[in-house]
């Protein structure tokens, strides 16, 4: 299965799409830039998206459901907010189809018009707070912690799957505050929440840090982020959290009467992560062979694998096997004991190599002689004979050295790519020849930054929140700056 692969340094955006492709993760739909999710790719958003709920849930907040389709109007409430997104908008204008007349086919009705469009959403805001509107009378009523899991669409026209997708799955969380000070706590929680998955169950390392105006979300205030670092030295917004202030309570008349009797509008927030999570996992970790997964998402922890001829040799390698598999499942590592005997073993190693299985068992006549295994590394390509006998307490040690190897491999590249530059030219070169963060000053104003991506092709990733205080000056205007922020060419 692994032949054929692209080879990162030779073409990374061909190896990209080939692995997604080969690891059986998804493919194109016949919808122009649509995606189908396949099943072993959705096994890994829903470890995603459970670990997620976890600690959403964990966090106070509760799922609720809101529509697709948002009536017009709506969008034309919060100025900011439809300019961000009127481009990307699909929209429903009919309601019913009939039969052409010639017998071609279905066409569309034309007395079937909708009085007021719909649009499919890009986002759920305006229709949340439409309805917050009513839920919301007191500040008994607050705060109120909604997250939602659904498809959006935004009609992109040059996608890649995972990454940017005309539609796509994510969670969106919505959340109304008595006070500024409790959306802003929100907004940088839910921030931390966003970190600690990546970093702990992804095995990501990520920069936290708040957006520049130009590259905030429509309609907010601040938009905090998490940027990671893929291995072609581009840059991946993997996660946002947004503090919307009051824009969406004055746009949707959202008041409540505070415990003074007086009537305040209230203080949002939104923060969202995406199946472009997918594709960050992908690029963080993966190599010239296939997937590699950190084993806190892999749908197969173990997969064992046996080498057998003959019926009776299978038999007597199956016992083994699932009294391995039995020790492991009581420990919740999930196990597959591939006996399909329409696929040689070589065949079975190349496929759970190249879909990331974080660890494979061999089982050979010789294994059952002498009482061993073979065990091999996915991370590491490390292969070793391991006794049958206590193998499931090794098998839980290795899976963690795997999830803290990954993360610290990652960790290395992201800081080895890291650098800094005093000029514009400075920044270009090492963009040019490295890729990478590049550290550097800005002025602060739109206009700097809109002349430096013009002429770098880098955006400002972001301010990181813990960027130490560094005199210098802007690597365009030459005006003063207090400390430096993150370029970087990105996804």
């Amino acid at each position: 299965m692994g032949k054929g692969l692209k080879k990162r340094e030779e073409d990374f955006s061909s190896w990209y799409n080939e692995l997604v492709s080969k690891a059986d993760l998804a493919e194109h739909s016949d919808v122009r830039g649509c995606m189908i999710i396949k099943p072993y790719g959705f096994a890994i958003w829903e470890n995603m998206k459970n670990e997620l709920d976890r600690m959403f849930k964990e966090t106070g907040h509760q799922n609720a459901y809101f529509p697709l389709f948002i009536p017009k109007s709506y969008l034309s409430k919060e100025a900011d907010h439809v300019e961000g997104f009127a481009k990307e908008c699909a929209v429903v204008t009919h309601y019913r189809l009939k039969n052409a007349d010639d017998g071609s086919g279905v066409v569309v009705d034309p007395d079937a018009r909708l009085e007021e469009e719909l649009i499919v959403r890009p986002t759920s805001e305006t229709i949340i707070w439409n309805s917050y509107k009513n839920w919301i009378q007191s500040y008994r009523d607050l705060p109120i912690l909604i997250n939602q899991w659904a498809n959006v669409v935004r009609w992109e026209m040059r996608t890649r799957l995972f990454l940017r997708t005309a539609e796509f799955l994510w969670q969106e969380g919505h959340t109304a505050h008595a006070t500024k000070q409790e959306a802003i706590e929100e907004t940088e929680k839910m921030l931390d929440v966003y970190a600690a998955f990546a970093q702990d169950y992804m095995a990501m390392p990520v920069l936290k840090g708040v957006k520049s105006e130009n590259e905030r979300f429509a309609g907010a205030l601040e938009t905090y982020c998490i940027e990671a670092l893929m291995q072609d030295g581009k840059a991946l917004q993997a996660g946002t959290s947004h503090f919307l202030g009051q824009n969406f309570a004055k746009a949707f008349d959202v008041t409540f009467s505070d415990s003074d009797g007086k009537s305040q509008h209230v203080w949002a927030t939104s923060w969202g992560v995406s199946t472009r999570l997918m594709g960050a996992l992908i690029m963080t970790h993966s190599d010239d062979l296939g997937l590699v997964l950190p084993p806190k998402l892999a749908p197969i922890h173990v997969a064992i694998v046996p080498i057998y001829k003959g019926k009776d040799q299978l038999n007597e390698i199956s016992v083994v096997a699932n009294q391995i598999a039995h020790k492991l499942r009581a420990l919740n590592i999930k196990v597959k004991f591939d006996d399909d005997d329409k696929r040689k073993p070589g065949w079975k190693f190349a496929e759970y190599e190249m879909k990331g299985v974080p660890l494979r068992i061999a089982i050979g006549p010789r294994d059952l002689e002498n009482g061993t295994v073979e065990l091999a590394r996915r991370d590491t390509l490390e292969k070793s004979a391991v006794n049958q006998e206590g193998i499931e307490d090794k098998i839980v040690v290795l899976l963690k050295e795997i999830q803290l190897n990954l993360f610290k491999k990652a960790k290395n590249f992201a800081q080895n790519n890291t650098h800094k530059a005093d000029t514009i030219d400075e920044l270009s070169n090492i963009l040019d020849n490295k890729g990478g963060f590049v550290l550097a000053h800005w002025d602060g104003t739109k206009e700097s930054e809109l002349k430096i991506k013009e002429k770098t092709k880098a955006t400002i990733r972001c301010v990181e929140l813990d960027a130490p205080n560094e005199k210098g000056v802007c690597i365009y205007s030459g005006k003063p700056s207090s400390k430096r922020v993150v370029f970087a060419r990105a996804y």
